[in-house]
């Protein structure tokens, strides 16, 4: 009835369907944008004005939607929910998360856009006269519109059901793990492919339009300070740096390379960001943030139902706001995935709030700040500046730079910034593919390095390729596309999120229903003498060694299991034992039961510093042992250590009919949806 921890025998191997058909994809839209480009460009604006004329309307409803879903799931009961077992903790403080969130989710496009945006719907609204004070405003509207709420909400979206679906359910971080409620074990196969490599080819368009736009700005400031040509070449040395640079963060991990640059860059925007509040026109900048806010929030509804429905203006949609609903949602798997992969062990709740609202906090800000000084310059007859701004906007930030004091240090500041934004896109970005192509023993572990050097690389030749084609807006355009067929699959991800909580509040109400049983059952335990309220201080002030925990666990709690499993043998059940070792130390029970969620109840030693009042002068031990009992969602917060044997097969049994009770919820529930089995819950 023992046996040894059935150990996989395959380490992090390639995903050769995903990783081969997103190279495939890659290199014949590359080959055919720079070998027939006249082609290639009117197939692609042919299929882009046939979607936005046919389904301009779907994306002003598809980002709402995701919006409304995504605040509706964080303020409802599963809000507390936690990506990842109950047990866990963030990874990151609330600076390091956020600075992570600001770098990888907006980057190097709030440079390029903060001033030549506002500039261009200040001079070029869709509707209404230009160069007015209503202009100024609503040219903030349509610039909040584009980078607040909405994308980010699609951000959130695949972030938090990435994270839930990995990090509680250990299945794959990649889009296909989302889809499991829905379509079971059928993701492994063709299914699962098609999404992971349409996400996998949105993230690359999608990151190589932001380096490609970039590394255009970049090469002007260079000019602008340095001299330096603005040519391809220049461009493609930039390419190959920046390459270079993100390589070796990627190498260096989350934690120390794309964190540390992350902060540095939050920093460094910050500093920015003050120095143009402090030496423009303070109170009139202050004003300016708090009216555009009034106004982002007061016609929010108005702003994104809005589709001109009696004048489109069709070039303007097609080149604002349903690229970047198209652009966002291409962004949305790389995003998404480096969201979910640095918020592990938050709740929901927190998770939407943070993913929502504090990039929000900077983006207005940023914005409003450096948009509304921009356009306060025209108004005051920087008339050549405006056109430059609309008509070049890599050149947009440099020249509004040249109208504060200290140029030369502003925009050296501005071109550092720019090259990490670079570096943390394209760290990030490689290091999220490689996931996305990879199938990974342990989904808390990242890719091989040599993956994340090889998906840097394709980054860069994709980026550099495009550049020397002239085939940037054909990618933009192509952004649009592939954004269609991947918005739709997100309506799947709700659909499987929606199924998958509601088991978490299936398996809630069963417990909160056993839950009267159970203590009646403990009761009478203690009626029986089984534990002495002695018994109980003494177990209170005990702080027991590792030594004494594993020998409780030999003694005290494999007895009880192995009594367990043989009344559940007569019963014609063949439940199993499995022991951990050294790092791995853990008991485990689990009783199969057939189609539905297997039962597993573990027993991990987890350590803690033995705290200051229990630490006496004949004691050495500076840490002790809790023996905590874990399940499927994770640690169940309490400690067996000095339970005598019959209290351990009561709360097994405890644990046991619960499961059973949820299983009958879940079975008797409309349209019950099966979960992945869980046997391994390490105490991270």
């Amino acid at each position: 009835m023992n046996s040894q921890p059935n150990e996989e025998a395959h380490n992090d191997r390639l995903n050769p369907t995903v990783f081969y058909g997103s190279v495939i994809g890659i290199v014949v839209f590359a080959l055919w944008t720079m070998f027939f480009t006249e082609s290639a460009s009117n197939v692609i604006y042919t299929v882009l004005g046939w979607i936005s004329n046919t389904f301009g309307w779907y994306y002003f409803v598809a980002v709402l939607a995701y919006l409304i879903f995504v605040i509706g799931i964080g303020l409802s009961r599963f809000g507390k929910i936690k990506l990842g077992p109950e047990h866990s903790k963030p990874d990151f403080n609330m600076i390091s998360w956020a600075a992570m969130l600001f770098s990888a989710g907006i980057g190097i496009d709030l440079l390029f856009f903060c001033i030549a945006e506002p500039v261009a719907q200040f001079l070029a609204p869709p509707d209404g006269d230009p160069n007015t004070v209503a202009a100024a405003r609503h040219a903030m509207e349509l610039t909040f519109l584009h980078w607040g709420l909405s994308g980010w909400g699609i951000y959130t979206l695949i972030g938090m059901s990435l994270a839930f679906f990995s990090y509680r359910h250990n299945l794959p971080l990649t889009i296909r793990s989302a889809l499991y409620p829905i379509f079971g074990k059928r993701i492994e196969g063709p299914i699962g492919h098609t999404v992971d490599i349409a996400a996998v080819l949105g993230t690359v368009f999608g990151i190589a339009t932001s380096l490609g736009i970039g590394v255009i700005q970049l090469n002007f400031g260079l000019n602008y300070m340095f001299d330096v040509p603005e040519n391809t070449m220049i461009q493609a040395v930039l390419v190959i740096m920046i390459v270079f640079f993100a390589t070796v963060s990627a190498v260096t991990g989350v934690e120390k390379g794309i964190r540390r640059l992350s902060e540095f860059n939050m920093l460094l925007a910050l500093v920015l960001l003050l120095f143009v509040l402090f030496t423009g026109k303070t109170l009139f900048l202050l004003n300016a943030l708090v009216m555009n806010i009034g106004d982002y929030f007061s016609n929010f509804i108005d702003l994104s139902m809005n589709t001109y429905a009696f004048d489109p203006p069709t070039d303007w949609l097609n080149a604002w706001t349903i690229f970047f609903w198209a652009w966002w949602v291409a962004w949305g798997p790389f995003v998404g995935l480096f969201l979910a992969r640095i918020s592990r062990g938050r709740t929901i709740r927190e998770f939407v709030a943070g993913t929502l609202m504090l990039p929000l906090a900077f983006m207005m800000a940023w914005m409003s700040i450096m948009g509304n000084s921009a356009i306060d310059m025209v108004m005051q007859g920087a008339t050549e500046f405006g056109n430059m701004a609309m008509n070049t906007p890599e050149s947009s930030i440099y020249l509004f730079l040249e109208n504060l004091p200290w140029t030369g240090v502003t925009t050296l500041v501005v071109t550092i910034l720019a090259i990490v934004f670079f570096v943390t896109s394209g760290d990030s970005g490689a290091l999220v593919l490689s996931n996305f192509t990879s199938i990974l023993k342990d989904v808390n572990r990242d890719a091989p390095i040599w993956m994340r050097i090889l998906w840097a690389s394709v980054i860069g030749v994709l980026t550099l390729a495009l550049l020397m084609a002239g085939g940037l807006s054909a990618l933009q355009s192509a952004v649009v596309i592939t954004g269609l067929p991947f918005s739709i699959v997100l309506f799947f991800v709700m659909a499987g999120l929606i199924k998958a909580l509601k088991v978490e509040g299936i398996k809630e109400d069963s417990h909160r229903a056993s839950l009267a049983a159970s203590l009646s059952s403990r009761s009478t335990n203690v009626e029986r003498g089984h534990r002495s309220w002695t018994q109980r201080l003494s177990r209170a002030m005990s702080f027991p060694s590792h030594r004494q925990t594993r020998r409780f666990m030999n003694e005290v709690a494999k007895p009880a299991m192995e009594e367990v499993c043989q009344a559940l043998s007569q019963q014609g059940v063949e439940a199993s034992i499995h022991e951990g070792e050294g790092d791995n130390e853990h008991l485990s029970l689990s009783v199969p039961l057939a189609d539905e969620q297997d039962f597993t109840y573990q027993l991990w030693p987890r350590r803690f510093s033995t705290p200051s009042f229990a630490i006496r002068a004949q004691q050495s031990n500076a840490d002790y042992y809790r023996l905590e009992v874990y399940l499927q969602e994770g640690s169940q917060g309490y400690d067996l250590m000095g339970y005598s044997k019959e209290q351990v097969i009561e709360d097994i049994l405890d644990q046991y009919e619960r499961h059973l009770n949820f299983l009958h919820m879940n079975r008797e529930s409309p349209g019950n949806t099966q979960m992945p089995d869980d046997t391994y819950q390490p105490p991270a």
